[in-house]
């Protein structure tokens, strides 16, 4: 049997929705503030039917920052696995300076997953909307969809693909929009 195809995926801002305060997108902090994505499950089922092995590859350093609880970051992902068609998480629970190889913008999540799940990275993609899903995309080999919500922080500049919301994503993934555009 041949490699797998896969969609990694950022969970905040791409499967629920970010709070944003001054222009910065933060997670949700407690169960009242998490919303799902509303073209989430709509998408998600459409790329699993495709044949496309759906992984989220997140970043939560405010479990190392002590600002949360490595259990609210399992509930909601949880969560979002009870109510989406997902097939794994690989979750980094460090910070910048811990100078692990598992934090975006580094690959190393996105290569644990296709060791694991036998993905062949150059036939997958990396959705995120911030400049690390897009640059730790770029370094594992997939192609790159930036969902641009307009954050007033550092933008990628190196993506395959720009949207303005999940939606476009799936069209982008199954042939109906080119490259760029």
């Amino acid at each position: 049997m041949g490699l797998t195809r896969a969609i990694f995926l950022d969970r905040d801002g791409v499967l629920n929705e970010s709070l944003v305060r001054n222009g910065k997108p933060y997670p949700p902090s407690n169960r009242t503030e998490l919303r799902i994505i509303p073209a989430a499950y709509s998408v998600l089922q459409k790329l699993k039917l495709a044949g496309f092995k759906l992984v989220v590859i997140t970043n939560q350093p405010d479990v190392a920052r002590g600002t949360v609880t490595r259990q609210w970051v399992e509930e909601i992902n949880e969560y979002l696995k009870d109510q989406l068609p997902l097939d794994a998480f690989k979750v980094c629970f460090h910070d910048d300076l811990d100078g692990c190889s598992c934090r975006k913008p580094l690959p190393g999540a996105l290569i644990e997953a296709a060791s694991e799940f036998k993905i062949d990275l150059g036939l997958s993609y990396m959705v995120g909307d911030r400049w690390k899903d897009i640059s730790a995309g770029k370094a594992a080999g997939c192609k790159t969809i930036f969902i641009d919500y307009g954050y007033l922080e550092k933008q990628p500049t190196d993506y395959d693909f720009i949207v303005n919301d999940l939606s476009e994503v799936e069209e982008i993934i199954l042939g109906e929009k080119s490259e760029k555009s």
